[in-house]
């Protein structure tokens, strides 16, 4: 029997924040995967490994992870006000499927590196030394975002001294901005309310801060479902029980939020919204074995990212934190003790992260004007990937 032989896709394998993803120019997809639809979600699912009912993406690029399952389109922008479109794919991992709704904001401090490195950005924007500073659209919710770049004699200088909990080695420090990061309706609270009841059928009334800054986000309290904030992944990712009341609450958060109109389909949006627990500082041990003060931070917020407990953060969560820490009377604000503030510094499994933002209220609304995080990002492996030419077949 005749099989049809493999085709190589020139792509770049990076680490952004505390994220893996693997990176093209939209010109080199094949020419069905150039475009939205089937052939595209198709040839990302065979790339990265999935679906695999193993849940361990042997057989492809993933690494088993919501961190690790994740792909990035970049392509000159159109804009003269942007650099370059991003587009991001957050690739299922037993299930066949893409979620398009949302953006990664680990993966987005790789994007001006790659964009630089591979010809997307003007060169007249690019200095020999010093930062580039690149315009970024992030097309999966249409956004802009500004990476500042460092550059040593003309090339994108990845090494550095900047540390990063959750990533083993230091490295050249990104600073990200996002611009305007709440819903582009300006409905940063989509039900209006800082603080609301939360009814989840087997779980109970909770409540809750329904929050789109970021990322679409589900807050509540850790006391209220039996944490302490302090947990590590094992202490819920082993909990099938625990796991399905986090999904319950995400569906129903979702469903108040106005991103579904019925709770069956949570299931088919799994990047978005995201549900995160928080709590009052206290001292705790975080995976790398790091002693965390309770002196030392604001207050702790555990996220879970495509059902499971994340190991740090999810980039634009942290994003969605620091803006609901910005407006006083979020739990998340309550939980860092109350009152006005333009940054945070937060507790999370793999030790601590800060991050600004600003936030204010016009006509009675809420808004927020941007977020801002330090990350970093390098190449770990560049050339081509190769996936069965049957791929859409």
């Amino acid at each position: 029997m005749a099989h049809v032989p493999q085709i190589r896709i020139p792509a770049t394998y990076m680490r952004g924040g505390t994220s893996k993803g693997v990176f093209f120019r939209l010109q080199d997809l094949p020419e069905a995967a150039q475009k939205p639809g089937e052939a595209r979600d198709k040839l990302l699912l065979r790339v990265i490994g999935s679906p695999d009912p193993y849940q361990k993406q042997i057989d492809g690029m993933g690494g088993a992870t919501s961190s690790t399952s994740k792909t990035v389109i970049l392509s000159k922008s159109d804009s003269p006000d942007h650099d370059v479109d991003y587009l991001f794919g957050q690739v299922s991992i037993d299930k066949p499927f893409v979620d398009w709704s949302g953006n990664c904001g680990n993966l987005s401090a790789a994007v001006g590196p790659f964009a630089i490195s591979n010809g997307l950005v003007d060169p007249a924007r690019i200095p020999d030394n010093g930062m580039a500073e690149v315009r970024i659209w992030q097309a999966n919710i249409g956004k802009t975002i500004v990476a500042r770049v460092p550059m040593t004699n003309g090339e994108v200088q990845e090494t550095g001294d900047f540390e990063l909990d959750g990533v083993t080695f230091p490295a050249a420090e990104v600073p990200v901005a996002f611009m305007d990061p709440a819903d582009g309706d300006g409905a940063m609270f989509p039900t209006g309310n800082l603080v609301d009841e939360l009814e989840v059928p087997g779980v109970g009334t909770l409540e809750a801060t329904l929050i789109n800054a970021g990322i679409p986000t589900v807050f509540v309290n850790a006391e209220a479902i039996g944490y302490t904030g302090t947990e590590l992944q094992e202490a819920i990712n082993g909990d099938a029980e625990a796991l399905a009341r986090f999904e319950a609450i995400r569906a129903q958060g979702a469903l108040k939020m106005g991103l579904i109109a019925d709770v069956s389909e949570a299931a088919s949006r799994q990047h978005t919204p995201k549900v995160a627990f928080v709590a009052p500082p206290a001292d705790y041990v975080a995976s790398s074995g790091k002693p965390i003060k309770a002196s030392d931070i604001d207050l702790l917020v555990r996220a879970l990212s495509m059902g499971k407990l994340h190991h740090a953060m999810m980039g634009t969560a942290a994003v969605a934190i620091a803006t609901a820490a910005a407006v006083p009377g979020t739990l998340v604000n309550l939980a860092a003790g109350g009152g006005e503030r333009n940054s945070v510094h937060f507790g999370h499994p793999s030790g601590t992260l800060r991050v600004g933002a600003e936030a204010s209220r016009v006509d009675g609304q809420w808004t927020a004007d941007k977020a801002v995080m330090s990350r970093s990002a390098r190449v770990l492996m560049e050339g081509f990937v190769r996936v069965p030419g049957d791929f859409s077949a």
